[in-house]
């Protein structure tokens, strides 16, 4: 129950900083799964580097061409094994950054929601007759900032479902070049 303006503001402060709170958990679940996806890309290069570096000595300690294209060959299916086993690792971080997004999203809109309503019943509890626009102005101003918060939260939400789009499309582009690339080489 607000009896004076500084009951009213210290909710209406508590609700911001909870949405602030809101965001900078949600920023650091993103963050940390982007370290992870960097952690996974950075392995992946380096094991890269390091097979490429064995199969070119491989090769090129090859008695003669038909040793140099068994060579070839036999590096082929370790490489579409590894963009499979990339594309797993990367949809499992990708899975779990999503859910652990979706449900401390949703947990803290509906800790909001019901902390907004609460805060809104107690506005319009006390009202002093003819002071109707007032409440229905701080009312609108509320609600905003709820709308506001809802509207970051879907944009995330949206961003991370077209980063997980992205990542799919682009394991689908390598895996089918590694594909095509053993198609030539087991000839």
């Amino acid at each position: 129950m607000f009896t004076n303006p500084e009951q009213f503001a210290s909710a209406t402060k508590a609700l911001f900083e909870f949405q602030l709170m809101t965001f900078n958990a949600l920023t650091s679940k993103a963050v940390q799964g982007v370290e992870q996806v960097v952690a996974l890309n950075v392995a992946t290069a380096k094991s890269g580097v390091e097979d490429s570096m064995a199969a070119g000595k491989e090769i090129s300690q090859a008695k003669d061409p038909k040793a140099a294209l068994e060579a070839v060959g036999a590096q082929v299916q370790p490489g579409v094994a590894g963009v499979t086993a990339y594309h797993q690792q990367l949809g499992e971080i990708i899975k779990d950054i999503h859910n652990e997004f979706t449900s401390a999203a949703e947990a803290h809109v509906a800790e909001a929601k019901s902390n907004l309503s609460a805060l809104i019943y107690d506005v319009t509890k006390n009202v002093r007759p003819g002071s109707e626009n007032a409440v229905a102005i701080i009312k609108t101003a509320i609600d905003n900032a709820f709308l506001g918060y809802e509207q970051v939260t879907k944009a995330t939400k949206q961003a991370v479902q077209a980063v997980e789009e992205q990542i799919a499309k682009a394991a689908e582009q390598v895996a089918t070049t590694q594909e095509q690339a053993a198609k030539p080489a087991g000839k």
